[in-house]
């Protein structure tokens, strides 16, 4: 993955029409959908004017032209919008949809009538016409994304934020199938809470590479300091980030540690990993293992402590719906006695994006027990105010079926004296999620982003993915 997860969104776009409205309704839609796609930098697979009767969906013919179409495209898109109008043509969008067999996200949109307008020269019906649309596609078996008003103009407010909203399912639907966690070590022996089954993520497209620990030691042992790849990786880490009072040997550590890390990803074609940071790496390498943890999730390849499969599994939905790196925390701590605040930590690898006081240091609790000469690479950083989405994805391993929650609240710049990366989150009904985690058997790790898209995570989990997923805001 690159650097950013938002990249040009392609569409394909169905524009329903029906013979006995007026044809120059489509013409004006899609030059509706071709000024807001153009200020989004959406691009368009369609069928041009002359492909059909103005480049509209209106027989079984024209279904096949569109579907032709759309699997000549198949690797480029990443959803359906289907445009309605008038009242469409019910059969041919969902003809179009079941020949084309893409398998990605669809949003069904239909036009507002004007009062004024109800006369045949201007009638739409969409209103209703977009509920047979909508009967067809559940008779299909085709899911499928709503908008927020039952019919709304392109050019609307609402309807932007719903296509934007759309854009966001849509990446992380596509991304989740046949992404690749590389699971590093070990699963630590007092963490029964990361357990998980990976036969179950795997019947959802989700495979686990695994690596034992030593074998990434072992091969970091045999670099050279002078090595051209670790002088690299070790300006990376400089760069990343400021170290005083780090010895220059635990850089070099951790240094040698990130290229073997960065080969075994790429030798793999892994997108993310759950790491065994809990004791091993202090005990038989000398360092901590956060800032490489941190440099990956902040280059939108999370990591995740503990080999924390689903924990990372987690992170890298989270990242593609909020646009924006995502951090792997406890639910750490009350704050004092107010309900719906507590404190998120972890003892430091959260990506720089969450920690504009960012520093290399060392963490202090695992060095009470394994000496903190052996614990640098941590990081030190506080967390601002600002939006916050939290969430988790589990397999209920028992049930044989994988399970979500997700929800929004806030980062608060509350008073907190303690060290590691942190934050103070305010949730509204806060106990009310505490009791649902508990009850549900989630782990205590949970997932943040600087971003509100619990709604795109839930669309993409519960309607697209088949998962179970409670969404605290509904």
């Amino acid at each position: 993955m690159s650097n950013s997860t938002i990249e040009s969104p392609t569409l394909g776009v169905i524009y329903g029409n029906r013979d006995f409205f007026p044809d120059l309704l489509v013409t004006e839609a899609r030059a509706d959908i071709a000024k807001l796609f153009g200020q989004l930098g959406i691009k368009a697979i369609q069928l041009g004017e002359n492909d059909s009767k103005l480049g509209g969906v209106e027989t079984h013919t024209d279904a096949r032209k569109c579907a032709e179409l759309f699997k000549k495209h198949a690797d480029e898109i990443d959803g359906v919008l289907v445009c309605l109008p008038n009242f469409g043509d019910e059969k041919g969008v969902a003809d179009t949809l079941k020949l084309a067999g893409l398998k990605v996200p669809v949003l069904i949109q239909g036009y507002p009538d004007d009062l004024d307008q109800l006369s045949p020269a201007r009638r739409r019906d969409a209103f209703c016409g977009k509920i047979s649309v909508c009967n067809n596609l559940v008779q299909a078996g085709i899911k499928f994304s709503l908008t927020s008003k039952h019919v709304s103009h392109p050019t609307s407010d609402s309807f932007r934020r719903d296509l934007e909203k759309f854009l966001g399912v849509c990446r992380v639907v596509n991304g989740l199938r046949g992404v690749r966690l590389g699971a590093v070590g070990a699963r630590p022996g007092a963490f029964n809470t990361v357990r998980y089954s990976e036969k179950i993520l795997e019947r959802h497209g989700i495979s686990v590479t695994t690596v034992d620990l030593s074998e990434i030691i072992g091969a970091a042992n045999k670099l050279a300091p002078s090595d051209l790849s670790v002088v690299s990786k070790l300006a990376e880490i400089t760069g990343y980030a400021p170290a005083p009072g780090v010895p220059r040997d635990k850089l070099v550590q951790m240094a040698k540690m990130g290229v073997v890390l960065t080969d075994w990803m790429n030798a793999n074609h892994l997108d993310a990993t759950a790491i065994q940071c809990w004791t091993s790496v202090q005990a038989n390498f000398g360092c901590n293992v956060c800032t490489l943890m941190s440099m990956m999730s902040e280059k939108f390849m999370p990591s995740a402590c503990e080999v924390d499969v689903t924990g990372v599994l987690t992170m890298y939905a989270m990242q593609l719906a909020g646009g924006t790196p995502a951090a792997l925390v406890d639910w750490n701590n009350n704050y004092a006695d107010d309900d719906e605040k507590c404190v998120l930590f972890h003892c430091g690898n959260w990506a720089k994006s969450f920690l504009p006081d960012i520093k290399i240091a060392n963490a202090p609790i695992l060095g009470s027990i394994l000496g903190v000469e052996n614990t640098y690479g941590a990081l030190d950083g506080r967390t601002p105010a600002g939006p916050l989405t939290y969430g988790r994805i589990t397999t209920a391993d028992a049930e044989g079926k994988i399970r979500c929650y997700v929800g929004e609240g806030q980062l608060t710049n509350d008073e907190l004296k303690t060290f590691g990366n942190r934050a103070v989150a305010k949730v509204p009904n806060l106990q009310k999620v505490l009791r649902h985690v508990c009850e549900k058997g989630f782990e205590h790790h949970v997932v943040m982003t600087q971003s509100h898209s619990a709604a795109i995570l839930a669309e993409a989990f519960g309607n697209y993915l088949g998962w179970e997923v409670h969404n605290h805001n509904d």
